[in-house]
Order: C-alpha cells, then structure tokens, then sequence
C-alpha cells in the first residue's frame, strides 16, 4: 500500500473536531486504563484507529485511548488539521496527560515527484517554509518530533552528490528547529512494497545522514514495518543505530497491521527497547487485521501481549 493510501485508510480523521527522545523513566504512566493498566513503552495510536468504538469526533477518540491505557498520540496529518481542532487537540491531551507523537512537516516535497535531494533552490525554499509552519503546529499542539522524508531518488545523478544535497537541506532545516528544541526524524521507507524510487530506504544510511548534519534536531525515525522489508536485523541496526534515533514506528509484516498478525517479534522488541531505558514514543502506524469493534479490540489485545514482559 502507498503511504498516501495508507494514510487516506487509516490515519485520515475529520478536520472538526466536533463532527529519541531516550528519558529517566523506563515506563509509561497511564492517566487510568482498562483495569489501571500501566504499559511499560508509550505506544501510540492514531486518530481513526478507534473509530467504532470511541465514534468520529476526536476528543472522544482520545478519551478512548487514555481509557485503555495509551499515552501518547500520532497525527500525521496535523498540520492539515485547522487551528481551533489542533488547539482542542492538545487541550485535551493536556488534561489526559497524554504526549503527542510525529506528524509531517513536508507533504509537498516528500511524497511527490518533488524532492530535495536535486538542490532545487524552489524546493529548498519550500521545505524551509513548511519547517517554519511546523514550528508553529508543534508549540501549538506540544510535539518534539516532526517527520521529514527527503524524497525520490533521482537516477540521472549519483547518491553521492544527492546524499550532499540532503545533508545541506537538513542543516537548513535544523537551524530552524534547533532553537525551539524541535527534533526533525528521518523516515526511511522500503522501496520494494510501498514507496518505490524513495532516496532514503535504510537505516545505516540515515545514521550517515544524521552524523553528517550533526545536529540534535536531526534524527532517525525507524519504523520497524519498513526496516523488516528492507533490510531485517531489528534489533542489531536499532543498537548500531542507537544514539541518532529519536523515535519508533511499528507495524508487523507481512500485512502493515498490529503486533502479532505477522513475522515479526514485536514482544522481544519491545522488551528490548525497555532494557535500553527507551523513554520515547513507539507509533501504531499500521492498519487492523480485522474490521469494526471486533478489529480495534484485537489491537489493544496486541499491545497488551506484547508489552508483558
């Protein structure tokens, strides 16, 4: 599935409301779940997920989600959403004590044929522009994390050369981010299944990015559902990996749906992530293997099987 399909099925929400980070405490405290669960890692879902259960307005969404033990939230579509619904947002996580997760900084050039891996100085400019109005999103809604994704891979010219060009964009981007304690995660993506053509598709290769801009404000995203496709080893490329991620996706493979449906062994990774001290946000970004109730109640299931340790 395409990201941009994968975001119209799962992640879209209405736009009304109404109608590594790496820290001291190695658990999530829960504002009160299901039977005062305390999940051990701040997993968190995303608006839409909860659907049947909680209904269509967002705030019920999120009482939902603390209700059953969840801590945090992940909106990639919150720069999108309108100004009073993002205030309402984080109002109401506020009160739920709840974290928010990654959303997108750069639709335009990310997810297009439009990438900034050229030197394109309208494409440059572009992305410096969404960085700003991405500042303004997270103060609004209380983030730290904004997802970055450099674009295609552009075969008329060496990665060398476009891997240089990227370097210099996120500089420019960090010095944007930097004096509001901003962090930009790059998001590496598998090309084989969802995003074919993408420059950045691995994780060693944006530690290398993240060395080479040399900033705090530039980290790794790395979403273990793309990481499996593309290149395996989980835990060995998280350790490597380690000091430049700032932030976790998960989704299990084959299928992009929850813990457990899949081949991957998200209760080793999790309690892995645990005994490292992970303190940060691991985002629900995959779909539900079942339909209705019945699916969003396999989810949780999920979570909670996979946090047992």
């Amino acid at each position: 599935m395409m990201r941009r399909q994968f975001l119209t099925a799962t992640l879209a929400a209405p736009f009304a409301a109404g109608a590594a980070a790496k820290g001291q405490s190695h658990a999530a405290q829960s504002p009160g779940g299901a039977g005062g669960r305390r999940f051990n890692l701040h997993y968190a879902p995303h608006f839409g997920m909860f659907r049947h259960s909680a209904g269509e307005d967002l705030i019920d969404q999120l009482k939902f989600m603390a209700d059953h033990g969840f801590t945090a939230i992940e909106d990639n579509e919150m720069t999108r959403r309108p100004v009073d619904v993002q205030q309402r947002i984080a109002r109401e996580m506020q009160r739920l004590n709840m974290q928010m997760g990654v959303f997108v900084a750069n639709f335009g050039t990310a997810f297009g044929k439009k990438s900034f891996t050229l030197g394109d100085p309208d494409l440059r400019e572009n992305f410096l522009a969404d960085c700003r109005r991405s500042v303004e999103v997270a103060k609004r809604v209380n983030a730290k994390w904004i997802t970055v994704v450099p674009g295609d891979l552009d075969s008329r010219l060496d990665i060398a050369y476009q891997t240089a060009n990227v370097v210099q964009q996120l500089k420019r981007g960090a010095e944007l981010f930097e004096p509001h304690g901003l962090v930009m995660v790059l998001e590496p993506l598998n090309p084989y299944r969802d995003h074919p053509g993408m420059f950045l598709s691995k994780i060693p290769q944006a530690y290398q990015i993240c060395r080479a801009v040399g900033s705090p404000s530039c980290k790794i995203l790395d979403d273990l559902y793309h990481q499996q496709i593309t290149e395996g080893n989980l835990i060995p490329n998280l350790d490597y990996a380690w000091d430049e991620i700032a932030y976790f996706q998960v989704g299990d493979n084959p299928g992009r749906a929850e813990p457990t449906t899949g081949e991957i062994n998200y209760r080793n990774i999790f309690h892995h992530l645990h005994k490292k001290g992970y303190a940060g946000i691991v985002g629900m970004e995959h779909g539900l293997s079942r339909a209705g109730k019945e699916g969003e109640q396999a989810v949780i299931d999920a979570y909670v099987a996979c946090d047992a340790f």
